[in-house]
């Protein structure tokens, strides 16, 4: 026994030993990809000696004796610390991910291959000026140098991630940058989601009821949509499949995931220090790293500092010396779906306006890791790309002998956004800006907010498509490709675009609301990702007659909901006292309990209350009540409350109280009713996941943002390391907004917000102030891959200075490159 005992004592060491061996090794390997910073090396493609200081945030400053060598050394910077996300950037945009993640990833080449957005991007780059396209060739030189480097010098592969995946890394072109802009016009796209799903809900609603459910953005201009049935006759009156299915790494998501943003400025007149101020925040998914990379550039034409996106060589928000700039997403209607009818007798033809006419097509191959290679077929038609039937279930729409086709004004071979975006960069003013976007920005769609020394303004950015006003849908479902008046007639010119410049009032600010009141088909949109955030911003704006750069911040961090303060009222109307004592334990007493929090409650959504949970629970419960009955398996799409929605059913406008009514059960239920069953939903799933001690519960637990590794992220033990999570406050309708997912088995967490905020003063611009959500470097081992992450949860913020000596002091090293011989 004793020498059995020993063996077995012997094996569990050299187990262990092993597992400490192994351990050491994958750390070993790992950590060989952590840059030094303090680097000295020559390298081919620079023109002359080129210095990057990063500073005591690690956010690089790059001093160079040209424009190109300023780029050389943002795409070096870039490729050092994110390369993986490069990558993975690239791959997306080409339709290649699946040569390295095998099937789980082929519906996203799929999709994107018969977008075409990378080819686009290669035609696109001849269009861009001159100087541009030296700008391209010298950022795609500094990111191969990196990578001459990492394979010279064996830094590890670059990254970690590549010790697991394919390690080949073809070099980078200009076109990879242009496509990278194109995959984020795609993220932030989302008009074709709720045209589907428009769509869909009235095959089972009337006009009247699919109105208050998708409620068009307040204001006139808006014409009676048709049914969509009519439209396309012998549709069935249900919605077929709802399942998404998404894969990994889907670009865009759920339409209630859409990017987002805040902005607003001041002029002289409304600051304190009769100088103008900007804040701007713009939301997105959250990931780790974050998609944001801070950086400074010394051009020709001064300092330009702010957040950048690796891949692409610009300062997409940020200011100069002279200007600043911020973006949000307008949500302006950039995409039509088509419903195209095939030649029966003929399949390889659709049906225009002129008769049936051959598809373009092309052959396409796709790689898969073990597993075969799949070929598809693309095919175009006059309105745009034919579609996969799976992407935002638009094949449930599909009758036998249908494909459907997408307008998108991201689908251009001249696309010279990224020329106009390096003329802002060195616009002295407002006006040399918005001349700079005019001339050749087309996608995607933004509101761009600027400020100069002097004054304010706001432009939506980006081409607009140019419809008739006898489209049948009006953009707001898919309509018949074939009928001439639904097709786009081009774009509208620049110059129409909505702008304000100057405003009397002195403060100017967007959070994705209705801007503009202009009848279809010169209209923006008929949907808005904001009408909540805007109500809070106003009051804010408009409670001190001067602001300062303190004040921007405070609004920038609020986390009261007015949505809260409005709907909690309405709802809980006659709940407050309905119930009477009742014993421990028993459904009303904990529904009294819930209610006596929520009565004393000021809407602040603080991650140590309970209250913003509660409430957050029975708005959910609530939204599902409302429309479960009558939409049947389509109300999982609805994972959002809507604010309008709710507000409109139980101020009983036009009858929408009818909503409440549970169309199956022989009672006919009041809002009171359901409101009451709602919370009672919402306490039972609070008390199974959380426990019943409603005033011990923590926003913050359920609330954590998610900033998740998107290969690493789902892997057992290595997701601990890579993934980030923060408790936080706000919520989906709070200035800081912290969206939740809304589904799933985590479904107050915080999945998409503000990645990057920044607030520039031009009193003096030095004190200006930025930070990302999570770090510098992508690479897990490192102390700058969460760094800002606690800056970011606790409302701080680092400098946002040009000054050199600044940059320099306490600096956490300083690159020297210099031209190889």
């Amino acid at each position: 026994m004793l020498r059995v005992f020993k063996w077995l004592f012997r094996g569990l060491l050299g187990v262990i030993a092993l597992t400490v061996l192994v351990a050491w090794g994958a750390y070993y390997f790992a950590t060989r990809s952590l840059p030094d910073y303090n680097e000295t090396a020559q390298v081919v493609g620079l023109q002359a000696p080129l210095e990057i200081v990063r500073d005591n945030a690690n956010v690089p400053h790059f001093f160079g004796q040209s424009d190109e060598d300023v780029f050389f050394g943002l795409g070096y910077a870039h490729a050092t610390d994110r390369l993986w996300q490069m990558m993975l950037l690239r791959r997306t945009v080409q339709g290649r991910l699946s040569e390295v993640f095998g099937t789980e990833t082929l519906p996203t080449d799929m999709l994107l291959r018969r977008l075409d957005l990378y080819n686009l991007a290669v035609a696109s780059v001849r269009v861009q000026s001159e100087e541009t396209q030296k700008a391209l060739a010298a950022y795609s030189a500094g990111v191969n140098a990196r990578i001459a480097r990492i394979n010279e010098g064996s830094f590890g592969r670059g990254a970690p991630e590549f010790f697991l995946f394919s390690p080949k890394l073809s070099p980078w072109q200009p076109a990879d940058s242009l496509a990278i802009l194109k995959l984020m016009a795609l993220d932030l796209s989302r008009h074709l989601s709720t045209e589907v799903l428009t769509a869909r809900a009235s095959l089972l609603l009337s006009r009247q009821r699919l109105e208050e459910l998708l409620p068009p953005a307040q204001g006139p201009g808006v014409a009676a949509l048709p049914e969509f049935a009519s439209l396309f006759p012998g549709m069935p009156r249900y919605a077929a499949d709802t399942s998404l299915n998404l894969p990994s790494f889907v670009p865009g998501g759920p339409r209630e995931l859409a990017g987002a943003s805040n902005a607003w400025a001041a002029s002289a007149k409304r600051a304190a220090s009769d100088n103008t101020l900007l804040a701007n925040d713009p939301h997105l998914g959250f990931t780790a790293p974050s998609i944001w990379y801070l950086a400074r550039l010394e051009l020709q034409t001064g300092g330009v500092i702010g957040g950048t996106i690796p891949g692409v060589p610009m300062v997409l928000l940020g200011r100069s010396n002279d200007l600043g700039w911020g973006l949000t997403s307008s949500y302006a209607d950039d995409q039509d779906a088509f419903l195209e009818e095939l030649n029966p007798d003929n399949p390889s033809e659709y049906r225009t306006p002129d008769g049936f006419k051959a598809f373009e097509t092309r052959q396409s191959i796709i790689e898969v890791k073990d597993a075969p290679a799949v070929t598809i077929t693309l095919r175009w038609t006059d309105n745009g790309p034919v579609l996969p039937s799976s992407h935002e279930n638009i094949g449930t729409l599909l009758k036998d002998g249908f494909v459907a086709s997408l307008s998108w004004t991201a689908l251009s071979a001249q696309d010279t956004s990224l020329s106009a975006g390096l003329n802002l960069m060195k616009a002295g003013n407002i006006s040399d800006a918005i001349r700079a976007m005019d001339r050749g920005y087309i996608a995607p769609l933004q509101n761009l907010m600027l400020a100069d020394r002097e004054d304010i303004a706001l432009v939506l950015i980006g081409a607009l498509p140019r419809r008739t006003a006898e489209h049948q849908t009006q953009g707001r479902m898919p309509s018949p490709g074939w009928i001439a008046s639904n097709r786009w007639q081009g774009r509208l010119p620049a110059s129409t675009n909505p702008r304000f410049v100057r405003p009397e009032g002195g403060i100017l600010g967007n959070t994705n609301n209705k801007m503009v009141d202009k009848p279809f088909p010169n209209h923006v949109s008929f949907h808005y990702g904001d009408t909540e955030r805007i109500q809070r911003w106003s009051r804010l704006m408009q409670a001190r007659g001067v602001h300062t750069r303190e004040s921007f911040i405070e609004a920038q961090l609020d986390t009261v909901s007015n949505t809260a303060r409005t709907l909690l009222p309405l709802i809980g109307a006659d709940l407050w006292f309905a119930d009477e004592a009742a014993p421990e334990g028993t459904r009303a007493r904990q529904r009294k309990r819930a209610l006596d929090l929520l009565a004393n409650w000021n809407g602040e959504m603080n991650e140590h209350l309970p209250e913003p949970l509660l409430y957050q629970a029975w708005m959910r419960a609530l939204s599902k009540r409302l429309i479960q009955d009558e939409l049947g398996p389509l109300h999982t799409e609805f994972t959002h409350t809507d604010p309008v929605f709710v507000e409109r059913v139980f101020r009983d406008i036009d009858g929408a109280s009818i909503w409440c009514d549970v169309i199956q059960s022989a009672p006919v239920e009041t809002c009171t009713d359901i409101a009451s069953l709602a919370l009672d939903d919402a306490l039972q799933s609070i008390t199974d996941r959380y426990g019943g001690a409603f005033e011990a519960l923590r926003w913050g637990d359920a609330h954590q943002a998610m900033h998740d590794h998107p290969v690493l992220g789902k892997v057992p033990v290595l997701g601990l390391l890579v993934n980030i999570r923060q408790s936080t406050s706000g919520g989906d309708n709070t200035l800081n907004r912290g969206k939740t997912a809304g589904e799933g088995p985590l479904p107050y967490a915080n999945v998409h917000g503000a990645g990057y905020r920044g607030v520039y003063d031009f009193a003096d611009p030095d004190s200006s102030v930025f930070v990302t959500s999570t770090g510098q470097s992508g690479h897990p081992f490192s102390r700058y891959y969460d760094n800002l992450g606690a800056l970011w949860r606790r409302g701080e913020y680092i400098p946002m200075s040009l000054d050199p000596e600044l940059a320099r002091a306490a600096a956490v090293g300083v690159t020297e490159l210099s031209p190889a011989e």
